[in-house]
């Protein structure tokens, strides 16, 4: 996934800048096929909402409207976040406002624990059917990592996959490092 928004990302701000992006262009960029770009674009389209068009005299993509990702601005301890996009976002030629954006990851947890269920509201957006199953979504793949590590809970990560083998891989170091010998 946070191959796929790097991806997503870098052809968000070529289209931005004008530059008419794509599929051959953000394979050869990321070293992904054809059909992955392919997809990747459908993605924008499908799911973003992201008005692709594709102009056969440049042989690339533009935006047929002003289009900009969804994105969630954070800061530690400040409750108004007014004015912090219009600090960091870039313009583009024309002028337009261009807000770089990071599509959040999602997790589906089994979470035994009521208690550590609670701990996790911030990261929940929803609750299966099936008793103790809930979905998560998290920008920072550590931090999110770090609290189900700090819980004192059986939590499962049933998907994704790649973020299961991270958390296994974080403990094992973890715990090779702390064995006494």
């Amino acid at each position: 996934m946070q191959q796929r928004n790097s991806r997503i990302q870098w052809m968000h701000n070529r289209i931005a800048a004008g530059k008419y992006p794509n599929e051959s262009l953000l394979a050869e960029r990321f070293g992904i096929s054809k059909r992955t770009a392919e997809r990747d674009i459908n993605y924008m389209k499908n799911v973003l909402g992201a008005p692709l068009v594709y102009c056969p005299a440049h042989r690339g993509f533009y935006y047929e409207r002003r289009f900009s990702l969804q994105t969630q601005i954070t800061a530690g301890n400040d409750d108004d976040y007014s004015g912090i996009a219009s600090r960091i976002s870039p313009s583009t030629p024309t002028g337009d406002t261009v807000v770089q954006l990071q599509i959040p990851y999602t997790a589906e947890l089994y979470i035994p624990d009521k208690m550590a269920a609670m701990e996790l509201k911030n990261f929940v957006t929803s609750q299966r059917p099936r008793k103790n199953l809930y979905v998560c979504e998290f920008h920072s793949v550590e931090l999110f990592l770090g609290v189900i590590m700090s819980l004192d809970s059986e939590i499962k990560i049933l998907s994704p996959v790649w973020l299961r083998e991270k958390a296994v891989s974080a403990a094992r170091k973890i715990f090779e490092c702390n064995q006494e010998n």
